[in-house]
């Protein structure tokens, strides 16, 4: 069982991996949409912090859906799997306990919002030290 959990533990960080750099090329891909606008904001008065902000809160966002989804997910096959294994013979049977539990889903929910905010963390940087001209400028 320990393998088992060590060799889940290893995708479930990859997921993590992944599920980041997608978030941190969604943010990348958000700022550069977004060029004239951020240029907007800040000649009419933005500091660089609201800007940070404004990215940040974004891919926190993503993150928290992306982990409410996950949590469904997770959820649904937990679920299936103790069914199937409860309903099996030989030796699975007997591994059907599953424990979801509401500090393990809260826990799922703050994580999933944090890799979200460090995913972002660059992009947002990048996009609060645009230079208003250049921002403007920008097409």
């Amino acid at each position: 069982m320990s393998t088992m959990a060590v060799f889940l533990g290893a995708i479930a960080a990859i997921s993590l991996l992944v599920g980041g750099i997608g978030i941190a090329n969604t943010m990348f891909t958000s700022v550069l949409e977004k060029t004239k606008e951020i240029g907007i904001m800040k000649s009419i008065g933005a500091k660089n912090k609201d800007i940070l902000a404004i990215f940040l809160i974004n891919s926190g966002l993503i993150g928290l859906v992306g982990g409410v989804g996950g949590i469904i997910i997770g959820i649904f096959g937990s679920v299936y799997v103790g069914s199937f294994l409860a309903s099996g013979n030989g030796m699975m049977r007997g591994l059907s306990n599953t424990a979801i539990t509401l500090p393990l889903l809260v826990g799922a929910l703050g994580f999933s919002l944090i890799i979200g905010v460090i995913a972002g963390i660059i992009p947002a940087y990048r996009a609060s030290r645009l230079s208003p001209v250049d921002a403007l400028r920008y097409e």
